[in-house]
């Protein structure tokens, strides 16, 4: 079974927008948390991962990091690996 993909975002966020794409186009699915007006959410975000900015992608337990991190994962390989 996959791993499930969970995406902290913002609604009018480019990166957030491309990594929705970019999943999608894979036909991978994924859980999409907005946290636009959830200052709380994104402070304790930012506290446990050490990222500033949205999206925060979460593969199962382990945090990708943000749309640029995600592209490096699947460009290498690794993306595949994590699903599983």
């Amino acid at each position: 079974m996959d791993k499930e993909i969970k995406l902290y975002t913002w609604a009018h966020c480019p990166y957030c927008i491309g990594a929705k794409i970019f999943l999608d186009n894979k036909g991978l699915k994924y859980t999409e948390i907005d946290i636009h007006n959830n200052n709380e959410m994104r402070r304790k975000l930012q506290e446990q991962t050490g990222h500033y900015t949205v999206p925060f992608i979460f593969i199962g337990d382990t945090f990708v990091g943000g749309f640029s991190e995600l592209k490096e994962i699947d460009f290498s390989g690794k993306l595949k690996e994590m699903l599983q």
